[in-house]
């Protein structure tokens, strides 16, 4: 089975079936549709995720937000018969009261996913679309390997509209966390993130 492949095409899933699935794979759940994700990100889409990660714990610090990267299950309701459970690669939420022992309930006010080939049509089209719908205040698409984000938010009749689109160098401001920014310079002090992103 392919890592976007559904679990199955004739049944719809919800979180109740999601709890059931062995603990030692990893799941999304979009609108019903079960879909296998990729066992293992490369070592470039950890290096990224982990500076990213870096960063903001350190600027969140004595601030009400709190930071998780994956897997972390977001549920957009709090129900065993929701049909929506993701694990975006980094979140950022503000409400404390949404945070619970499985995950976090509701809209997180930023939500990144870091493109790889595996996902990278799920993130931008059945991902984009279901953090739209549920209120996720502001969604990242980072393209590590055309160094780009694609930064979505939320307008006010509730939609995304035409993404801002940024290089991956200098500063990055995060809109709806007040204070937060990501800067990508100290990702390519790393060293070898070219190298990385085009080995096999």
């Amino acid at each position: 089975m392919s890592s976007t492949a559904p679990v199955k095409n004739d049944r719809h899933y919800t979180y109740a079936d999601y709890l059931k699935f062995p603990e030692d794979e990893r799941w999304e759940i979009i609108d019903g549709v079960a879909y296998s994700m990729a066992p293992t990100p490369s070592e470039a889409h950890q290096s990224l995720l982990i500076e990213m990660g870096a960063q903001v714990q350190q600027q969140l610090r004595g601030k009400p937000c709190r930071l998780y990267v994956a897997p972390i299950d977001v549920r957009f309701e709090n129900t065993l018969t929701t049909d929506k459970v993701v694990q975006p690669d980094l979140v950022v939420i503000c409400d404390r009261a949404r945070i619970t022992q499985r995950g976090l309930v509701g809209a997180p006010d930023w939500a990144v996913e870091i493109l790889s080939p595996s996902s990278a049509g799920r993130d931008q089209i059945l991902k984009r679309a279901l953090y739209e719908r549920e209120g996720v205040s502001e969604f990242w698409l980072v393209h590590p390997v055309d160094r780009l984000v694609s930064i979505y938010r939320l307008q006010a009749d509730g939609t995304y509209g035409a993404p801002d689109i940024a290089e991956l160098r200098g500063r990055t401001a995060v809109a709806a966390v007040a204070g937060l920014d990501i800067n990508w310079d100290l990702w390519e002090a790393l060293g070898d993130a070219d190298s990385a992103f085009n080995r096999p």
